[in-house]
């Protein structure tokens, strides 16, 4: 997890340094190892940085590339970004670092807004195309990564998280009546563009957004779920034997794409106990896991402690357990 933001003007004038490090300072918790801000004519690029990949300085961001005149903030991780970078070493492409966010700007270079079908991975990143003058925001295809976005005028402003762009100042905070509509009939979520607030929009999940300093914008969907039956899945123990293969393939891909030690929140339900089961089956050993719990309530259980423990015990893993009190919540 790490924390982007940054701004486009449209007024012939500057973005303010101060605004800047205001949205940098609500985003420090997402990235407490590192921060840069990047500042160049009518746009400024801000990130925040947890170090997964690459925790060397070379993978400090906001990342050029050798040119100077392509600039990213990216938050997430990038799965196959092994392979890409093959890909494009073969291309032509040379490489700085050992990190993904690399490996983002070269897929820019060569395929440019097409660089988000070539990605697997939880995303979201700004990458500013000084050539083009042109802004380029993209999410991640089921919208795992947040990217939040608000057009104030003579400027667009965008961030990791709403309370980043309050912080900047200007935001429209007027509630948004279709946001509200969804808050409060049980849809969980509120779904893009909207969001409480009339001021802010979030980037839709598989979505880019390009803005250029003339105010054009452009917003393509570059990804649709195929829900299409396997044709060749005519068995229960098809379903079975092809869930397990992907499910496994998955966890492989994250595990491999990480300089750090991997872990698991564990609730002691279903999925997350199914990961911890298909880490130790990848043969990863010694790994961690977490667990919280809060304190109990006359009518349940705050925690689920009594079903994690199981787990624990199975696949004997490096186990921390948070009980919080109600005053810290």
């Amino acid at each position: 997890m790490c924390g982007i933001a940054g701004e486009l003007r449209w007024d012939q004038t500057k973005p303010d340094q101060a605004t800047m490090e205001r949205m940098l300072n609500r985003l420090a918790r997402r990235g407490p190892d590192d921060q840069g801000q990047w500042f160049s004519g009518p746009v400024a690029l801000g990130h925040r940085r947890l170090s997964i990949i690459d925790l060397s300085d070379n993978a400090h961001q906001p990342m050029q590339d050798a040119s100077q005149t392509l600039t990213l903030v990216f938050n997430g991780t990038i799965y196959n970004y092994r392979e890409l970078r093959k890909t494009l070493q073969d291309l032509g492409h040379r490489f700085r670092s050992e990190s993904d966010t690399e490996v983002i700007l070269h897929a820019w270079r060569a395929w440019g807004d097409q660089c988000v079908v070539h990605l697997q991975g939880m995303f979201a990143f700004a990458l500013w195309d000084e050539r083009q003058q042109l802004l380029f925001l993209a999410r991640d295809r089921l919208g795992i990564k947040p990217l939040y976005y608000s057009r104030q005028g003579d400027c667009l402003r965008f961030a990791s998280t709403p309370q980043a762009l309050l912080s900047a100042g200007g935001v429209d905070t007027s509630i948004n009546p279709v946001g509200l509509h969804h808050q409060l009939t049980l849809h969980g979520v509120i779904p893009a563009p909207h969001t409480i607030l009339n001021g802010v929009c979030k980037l839709a999940p598989a979505t880019t957004l390009s803005i250029s300093p003339n105010r054009h914008t452009v917003t393509q969907t570059y990804w649709q779920l195929s829900a299409v039956r396997p044709s060749s899945f005519r068995l229960m123990s098809d379903w079975v034997e092809g869930l397990e293969y992907h499910l496994m393939a998955a966890v492989k891909k994250r595990v491999q794409a990480a300089d750090v030690p991997v872990g698991v929140l564990l609730s002691g339900g279903l999925d997350s106990s199914l990961l911890v089961g298909l880490l130790a089956k990848s043969g990863v050993s010694d790994f961690s896991t977490f667990s919280i719990g809060f304190e109990d309530t006359a009518e349940e259980s705050g925690n689920e402690f009594v079903y994690s423990d199981q787990v624990v015990e199975k696949f004997s893993t490096r186990h921390r357990k948070y009980l919080i009190p109600n005053d810290q919540v």
